[in-house]
């Protein structure tokens, strides 16, 4: 993981749980957590990260669920809209309030980086153009596993991307273009 994200990789837990992407989601500016975290996590996350971190205080909690970000814009769903202004403080990028076609869990629905973003089938022409301006990159559909939830089969950033074992070969075709 390691050598293909090219970021040294820490064993950390999140609510006590190993399921990190669900309850966290960030860029190089900063993170924005989950109420749920316990003290000790956030010294660990302190200690090993030098960025902004944010515990959002809402009855939300799968913030990677509810947030979809790269270093140059974020878009969160509408179940969290009255926390934009800290989550703009805290990723200092931009950050508008929208849904991907019908679906409130933008962070599950689509994953991006600072070179493209893999967003599910169900998605509008509108929204496809509000998120490659807000972000910054080119977007691209597709699905992981035969399913619109991208996050789940996918861990990536802008230095590389590991995917699901069970990805087909024309969802992994697009995802080596959108990430390329």
């Amino acid at each position: 993981m390691e050598k293909i994200l090219k970021a040294k990789i820490h064993v950390i837990s999140i609510a006590s749980s190993q399921l990190i992407g669900l309850f966290c989601s960030g860029n190089k500016n900063g993170i924005i957590i989950t109420k749920l975290v316990e003290k000790n996590e956030i010294q660990k996350l302190k200690e090993i990260l030098d960025i902004n971190i944010e515990i959002i205080e809402t009855e939300h909690t799968a913030q990677g669920n509810l947030i979809l970000c790269n270093d140059n814009g974020c878009l969160i769903s509408p179940l969290i809209e009255k926390y934009q202004e800290k989550i703009e403080k805290c990723l200092n990028v931009p950050v508008k309030v929208g849904k991907i076609g019908e679906f409130d869990i933008v962070g599950s629905v689509a994953i991006a980086n600072n070179k493209g973003c893999l967003v599910c089938n169900d998605i509008t022409d509108e929204q496809v153009k509000t998120i490659e301006d807000l972000l910054k990159v080119k977007v691209d559909v597709g699905s992981i596993n035969g399913k619109p939830f991208i996050k789940s089969g996918i861990i990536n950033n802008s230095n590389g991307t590991l995917i699901s074992k069970d990805v087909t070969g024309p969802e992994l075709q697009r995802i080596m273009e959108v990430f390329k």
